[in-house]
């Protein structure tokens, strides 16, 4: 099992959980569509040759971001990380994939 956190603007939050709801993420024994989520602020400066969503080439951007978090069989993890980066608006993703223990 494994522990997929990625970040989103508000516009796409709900797009880009039912992508990764779709490809197998966010079930929990016989419950289906789990997450957690909380808004933060998010930042960045897109570089010479870059396409971003939003934002301005050399121009720090700052943005609302949701964090969330969700779980994914180890099966269909590929899947789910390659469903977000489908529907998720940035031209390149922050996300972290954790492995989980088993006790």
């Amino acid at each position: 099992m494994y522990k997929f956190i990625f970040f989103v603007p508000d516009s796409h939050v709900d797009h880009v959980k039912e992508a990764i709801f779709n490809a197998g993420g966010g079930k929990i024994g016989q419950y289906s569509h789990c997450a957690w989520q909380i808004l933060g602020e998010g930042q960045f400066k897109p570089l010479p040759g870059s396409n971003p969503y939003s934002g301005t080439i050399d121009e720090l951007k700052k943005v609302p971001e949701w964090r969330v978090e969700l779980v994914v069989s180890k099966t269909l993890i590929q899947d789910a990380v390659n469903a977000m980066k489908q529907a998720h608006p940035y031209e390149v993703p922050a996300y972290d994939v954790i492995e989980l223990a088993n006790f």
